[in-house]
């Protein structure tokens, strides 16, 4: 059941994504930054905890997860150093994802040759 309840999670943030693509003259990075900033927002007002434990990983993996993981960790470090907390905090909570995606991304980029595009 958790499989489904994340699928029905993701597949309702990509259909709400395709919608704004579709019926909007917003970019695709505006969408994204949207979605981030949207994440952000929920977490600050309690809202994407909720969310979350209902949609696992269908409400953590995508951009909206993002953004709640950097308010979280903004939250977090201002209770524990003050002022100091508002830079450090996203960085510090979000360090484990980026890490990864720039590792995978190398990783890639030496197996793989690219070519350009015609």
């Amino acid at each position: 059941m958790d499989f489904v309840k994340a699928f029905i999670t993701g597949g309702a943030l990509c259909v709400i994504g395709q919608l704004l693509v579709d019926k909007t003259s917003l970019t695709p990075a505006r969408i994204l930054v949207s979605y981030v900033v949207a994440g952000v927002f929920l977490e600050f007002f309690g809202i994407y905890g909720y969310i979350q434990s209902f949609g696992g990983a269908g409400a953590s993996v995508p951009l909206t997860g993002f953004g709640a993981a950097l308010c979280r960790g903004v939250i977090k470090a201002v209770n524990e150093q003050g002022f100091i907390g508002i830079i450090t905090g996203g960085m510090t909570a979000a360090a484990a994802g980026i890490s990864a995606a720039l590792l995978f991304g190398f990783l890639v980029a030496l197996i793989f040759k690219s070519k350009p595009t015609e």
